[in-house]
């Protein structure tokens, strides 16, 4: 049955990277190849784990230092080269630019189609990303078969989540109450950001990692998006 406590909800914002898109499955396999190119013995799944780590410190920065807002794609691109740099792998620019490309391939969880095919009979679907406007405007149409109803980018708001502006811009966008969204996310610090503004909450638990250590609580907690229909509708 579906669940009562979210009959005010109407639209579901739906993080990308992570959450709809398989970052991990979708760049282990070209990380490996430019270590190995670059013939360096680190495992592609050992750097990766370290990249995706460094990426979210930069984009942290991004925030802090308030010097104009850098994008993802270039805060994913400074973090590899730190990576680069902390593992002594050598590279060149050109090797960075044509491994960049990887981000045009990247491919969405097999759960994440199923689930939100069945999730846009009932709710409006909206992408809110940290990705740029014009990546994932290619992206999701390239990519995934589902049409979202709007694409919101953090570009709007020159910040990158969990910064208050982004979940506002949304509200604004899709002219409703904040307890009219649900915030739908693979990580903790997302679920955090959203509900401090006002939203529901499902935190979708594809890495096995705790919520975080605060008063904001996920609504509900799924292991994929199949089971979030299951909880949402009959």
């Amino acid at each position: 049955m579906a669940d009562g406590r979210f009959a005010g909800v109407k639209y579901l914002a739906f993080d990308i990277f992570g959450t709809v898109m398989d970052l991990t499955g979708s760049l282990t396999g070209p990380v490996g190849d430019f270590l190995a190119a670059q013939g360096s013995k680190m495992s592609g799944e050992a750097f990766y784990a370290d990249w995706r780590d460094r990426q979210r410190i930069e984009q942290y920065q991004d925030n802090l230092l308030m010097l104009g807002h850098s994008g993802y794609l270039e805060t994913c691109r400074r973090a590899f080269v730190y990576c680069l740099r902390k593992h002594k792998v050598r590279y060149t620019d050109e090797a960075v630019r044509e491994f960049m490309e990887a981000y045009k391939g990247l491919r969405p969880f097999d759960d994440a189609i199923q689930g939100l095919r069945a999730l846009g009979q009932r709710y409006k679907l909206v992408a809110l990303s940290n990705g740029e406007q014009w990546y994932l405007e290619e992206l999701l149409h390239n990519n995934v078969p589902i049409t979202f109803d709007a694409i919101i980018s953090v570009d709007q708001v020159d910040a990158f989540k969990p910064s208050p502006g982004i979940y506002r811009k949304a509200v604004q966008r899709l002219g409703c109450e904040p307890g009219e969204i649900m915030m739908v996310a693979a990580h903790s610090f997302d679920i955090l950001g959203a509900q401090a503004c006002g939203f529901r909450a499902a935190y979708v638990d594809r890495y096995g990692l705790p919520t975080e250590v605060s008063e904001y609580q996920p609504d509900i907690i799924v292991d994929d998006f199949v089971e979030l229909a299951s909880k949402l509708m009959k």
